[in-house]
């Protein structure tokens, strides 16, 4: 029996995500990695001085240096080749850079390993919510998307369960952390072997012209291949009049230079990289990396700190799972000004306790403590539920088809190069200012909703090709505006099944345009058809 097409579309979904496996796999293992004895010895890095921090903090972060490179160059190859084919090259890469990591021989060979497995996870984190974005259904185009964050926080929870119980079974030999790099290969191989039984995104298909490829695609996708489905029709009108509209802008605007020189594409642009740059300095990637270093702070073991990272990430999972569950019901706007505000208040709290009980006390008050790492763990919960999943969500929402690879991977690669200076900047920052340095964090978060709620509309619902008229209609300074035209999440999907189609074509209105007629059976007449 053929799956109902918004449960098929949602597995196509969950296939893509992973290669966010790999990401949240690697963020997390580097954790373990980077204390193990024989790691350190193998690459000549027990010491305590700033050359060895230099080291450590450049291992940990040339990962997502390499991920910063590789997201140009895969959106060339996503939009000329096929979204498919991008996510097949990218997964081999990431294959690559992970076997060079797991046979190390000297830290350079290390470092090389990683900045090789960055390339992969660049372009696999980028294609997935692309992917994702352009086969969803709108009314499920949250949910699908927000699938990238899932299943990061899946692979990050399996690498420090592979942390703990390595660390237990097999402290001080390689097999601690060569086995726990080797690992990562495993979510790669149904992406490498596998992909290609996947169906193409359907917005590729016609910007390359290929309109009855895009046609079945779209009706195997949303209609179980009923290729006279209204839904379908309605949403091949709006496709061909967005990719008219992409060709005509790029004729005018150029290429890349779009992105600069196009006003409202350059809006778009500047909402993705604040966006992605805000993550970046809610602190998480500093707990990720370094979680040990910061619980030494109040006289944790390494053996503990693995175990309380463990425990965070079970937090995370289940903020994961209430982003897929509800991303679309409330909407973006909502979920990131609260979940921002409040890992703002966890790192107040947390830095207050740094700041009352330093480790010379930390002994002594051992609910402080544990305060702080219940801090840790809400924290996980608040940036898993409505930071981390829309970070991938809206900047593919917002750009048109014929820019969205493009735009996606400026966007992406601001997320990369603010995690890189993160992981560089954060082992020399622990070591020299303490718990001052959690003070940014702690201000960042009330600032980033503050951003949020002033530049950010509200996205929920929405078609991709109304997207374009949909910003054009909202001022810089979106506050009041915004609310004033959100729409629920099912509301296009069911006017698109009537025929009614939101794509700008109606003399450059934005609202109802009659399109299909009274042949195709159950679709009614429109507003307009009616008079």
């Amino acid at each position: 029996m053929a799956l109902p097409p918004k449960v098929y579309t949602f597995l196509c979904g969950c296939f893509a995500a992973f290669g966010s496996f790999t990401f949240g796999y690697d963020l997390g293992v580097i954790a373990g990695v980077l204390t193990a004895p024989d790691f350190l010895r193998v690459t000549n890095l027990q010491g305590t001085d700033n050359e060895t921090s230099n080291y450590l903090g450049f291992i940990a972060s040339s990962m997502v240096l390499g991920a910063f490179c590789a997201c140009v160059p895969t959106s060339l190859i996503a939009d000329k080749l096929s979204r498919r084919t991008a996510i097949v090259n990218s997964a081999a890469i990431f294959t690559f850079g992970a076997i060079l990591q797991a046979a190390a021989q000297n830290r350079e060979m290390m470092m090389a390993g990683r900045f090789i497995t960055g390339l992969g996870i660049g372009g696999l984190t980028m294609l997935a919510p692309l992917y994702q974005s352009e086969i969803a259904h709108p009314s499920m185009r949250g949910s699908l998307t927000t699938l990238q964050q899932l299943f990061l926080g899946i692979g990050a929870f399996i690498a420090s369960l592979s942390n703990y119980g390595l660390l237990i079974h097999h402290l001080d030999t390689p097999f601690q952390w060569r086995f726990a790099l080797a690992l990562q290969i495993a979510p790669a191989i149904p992406l490498l072997t596998c992909m290609f039984l996947l169906p193409e995104s359907p917005r590729w298909y016609m910007l390359k012209g290929r309109r009855e490829d895009a046609h079945r695609t779209l009706a195997r996708l949303h209609a179980s291949d009923q290729l006279e489905h209204p839904f379908v029709l309605a949403q091949m009108i709006e496709l061909e009049a967005a990719v008219q509209r992409d060709t005509e802008a790029e004729r005018v605007h150029g290429g890349w230079m779009s992105l600069i020189n196009n006003r409202q594409t350059f809006r778009k642009v500047l909402l993705g990289v604040i966006l992605q740059f805000s993550v970046q300095m809610t602190g998480v990637s500093a707990i990720q990396y370094f979680s040990p270093t910061i619980f030494k702070v109040f006289g944790f073991s390494v053996r503990r700190s693995l175990l309380f990272n463990s425990i965070a990430n079970v937090f995370a999972l289940v903020g994961e799972i209430c982003a897929v569950l509800f991303v679309d019901q409330v909407g973006r706007r909502t979920p990131l000004i609260g979940c921002n505000i409040g890992s703002g208040i966890t790192f107040v709290i947390g830095t207050a306790l740094m700041a009352i009980y330093p480790a010379t006390n930390a002994n002594n008050n051992k609910s402080a403590a544990y305060a702080f790492v219940v801090m840790t763990w809400l924290f996980q919960w608040f940036f898993s539920f409505g930071i981390g999943p829309l970070s991938w969500t809206y900047p593919v929402e917002i750009f048109s088809t014929g820019m969205r690879a493009r735009g996606t991977a400026v966007t992406t690669m601001s997320s990369y190069i603010s995690n890189f200076m993160i992981g560089q900047v954060s082992p020399i920052a622990f070591k020299n200012v303490g718990w001052r340095y959690y003070l940014l964090f702690a201000i960042c978060g009330f600032t980033n909703a503050l951003t949020v709620y002033l530049l950010f509309p509200e996205t929920k619902g929405r078609t991709l090709e109304e997207m374009d008229l949909y910003m054009e209609q909202m001022p810089w300074i979106v506050v009041g505006t915004s609310k004033a035209l959100e729409i629920s999440a099912k509301e296009r999907e069911v006017q698109l099944k009537r025929g009614i189609v939101h794509d700008g074509i109606g003399e450059g209105t934005y609202g109802e345009v009659p399109t299909l007629k009274r042949k195709q059976g159950d679709v009614e007449n429109t507003p307009d058809e009616k008079k």
